[in-house]
């Protein structure tokens, strides 16, 4: 490859790396990040513990952000960027893997598709910045992959454990991999996996109380179309259908003048070395077991990341084009990465509002910041967010914390009720609704009239309540 092309590589893998990178306080954290904040940014670690007992995820990742909460300091700004760390870390090892499943002749292509599919499509780019644990997930799989092909069990068997211990669909992945390595009779890797698997079912069964409970994934559905289709733009970014229907038309355009004489498929032993095997056994098996126990989710599948990407790379850094084939498919990819670039960064950069999956806790926050007798029904998501918005310093730190239905009910029955007092929620419009209308029924009961006061925010509410017999007596 020419030195101008590898500029242009690099200037564009850059681009969308520090493009995230400066996005990184773009937006609010939403309630799953805060979640994050909520169980990581612990005094002590065994009170960590004591609460991920009643989460769905295994510890790991919480034990790491809370260690590195504590040498670099608890703010949206450091839980976001160790993603982002992950995702530069995850992306080399992906472009290295390609390149030594790659043939000798074909290695600089092969890693310059790599380096475009891990650092630049919309999958690594939408959870290059999320303070959740799906950038070290990527990341910890990569390394098991590149353990696996390079022959090192143990090496594999510990990064593999903590893979399983980091998020489930870790251990799922790594138990395909040794049910698939002991059907090969690849005895050293199916059980350097088996052995690593072990401290997540320990897991599993410290909390199967809560994970084998109704609550645990309660809100994912049973598999539909929807689901692949989401998949599938998660991986391609906007219009993922008409995406694939035109690389279907390049193809046949490079077979037919493009110089390409055969589509060559991926060789078996190319789909085994780089894990790929395993990785779909995987989602067969969750996707099965999903109609029984929904645990199916598009976000999920990015564990699928490390060992597509450079099994695409491969194939593609394989293609033999003449002038005219070059020149097609660089158009196709122009097109790609400038989809990429708008439509793959707007759920990171979401404008004025700052709305992050339908969250907006942050300008709620802000816009209360001095204010007494706050009710919502979601407090410790709003207390949290009071907290990292204080430890960022747009905020003083509030001198009383946000209270739920029942903390507004206690206060309602007091012999001294407060003239005013404010009411938000934040979230899917319909939910936050629903949610926000016992707290507003109350208060009217008692004889207040609400007014909102932030029309301007489409996922939030605030609604100033005021005593209307009390603002009769004076």
């Amino acid at each position: 490859m020419k030195r101008s092309w590898i500029a242009v590589l690099v200037t564009v893998c850059l681009a969308f790396g520090l493009r995230a990178l400066l996005l990184i306080d773009a937006t609010a954290l939403w309630s799953d990040e805060l979640y994050s904040v909520g169980k990581s940014f612990q005094p002590s670690f065994s009170h960590l513990l004591a609460m991920l007992r009643e989460d769905t995820h295994p510890p790991a990742y919480y034990g790491l952000l809370w260690l590195w909460g504590h040498l670099v300091g608890q703010s949206p700004v450091s839980l976001r960027f160790l993603s982002w760390l992950a995702y530069l870390a995850g992306g080399l090892v992906m472009v290295c893997q390609a390149m030594a499943l790659g043939h000798a002749g074909t290695r600089a292509r092969v890693g310059a598709v790599a380096a475009l599919l891990a650092f630049c499509s919309p999958y690594p780019i939408r959870f290059a910045i999320e303070g959740k644990s799906y950038a070290v997930l990527v990341l910890l799989v990569a390394l098991a992959w590149w353990w696996r092909r390079s022959a090192h069990p143990v090496a594999y068997g510990a990064v593999a454990g903590l893979a399983g211990l980091t998020h489930f669909y870790g251990l799922f992945l790594v138990l395909a991999a040794a049910a698939w390595d002991g059907s090969r009779r690849r005895w050293s890797f199916s059980a350097a996996a088996l052995i690593g698997a072990l401290p997540a079912l320990a897991w599993m069964a410290y909390a199967a109380d809560y994970l084998f409970s109704s609550r645990a994934g309660s809100w994912i559905g049973v598999p539909d179309y929807a689901l692949l289709e989401e998949t599938l733009a998660r991986g391609l970014g906007l219009w993922p259908l008409p995406k694939l229907a035109l690389i279907l038309l390049l193809l046949m355009v490079l077979r037919r003048w493009g110089g390409l004489r055969r589509l060559p498929w991926p060789s078996w032993n190319l789909l085994d070395r780089s894990g790929l095997i395993p990785s779909l056994l995987m989602v067969f098996g969750v996707v099965v077991v999903s109609f029984v126990k929904p645990m199916a989710f598009s976000r999920y599948f990015v564990v699928l990341l490390p060992a597509v990407a450079p099994v695409l790379a491969v194939q593609i850094g394989a293609f033999e084009l003449n002038r005219f084939g070059r020149g097609c498919g660089l158009i196709i990819l122009g097109l790609l990465m400038v989809s990429w670039w708008g439509p793959g960064f707007s759920e990171l950069d979401a404008g004025v509002g700052g709305v992050r999956e339908q969250d907006q806790f942050r300008l709620i926050s802000q816009r209360t910041m001095r204010l007494q007798d706050r009710y919502t029904p979601r407090p410790r998501l709003f207390n949290l967010s009071d907290r990292m918005e204080a430890a960022m310093g747009r905020i003083p730190l509030p001198s009383s914390p946000w209270g739920g239905n029942g903390d507004l009910k206690q206060r309602l029955q007091g012999p001294d009720l407060p003239r005013q007092l404010w009411l938000a929620s934040s979230g899917p419009p319909p939910a936050m609704e629903r949610k926000l209308k016992p707290l507003q029924s109350r208060v009217e009961q008692e004889g207040y009239h609400c007014e909102p006061q932030a029309t301007d925010l489409t996922h939030a509410r605030l609604l100033l309540c005021r005593s209307e017999a009390m603002g009769r007596s004076e």
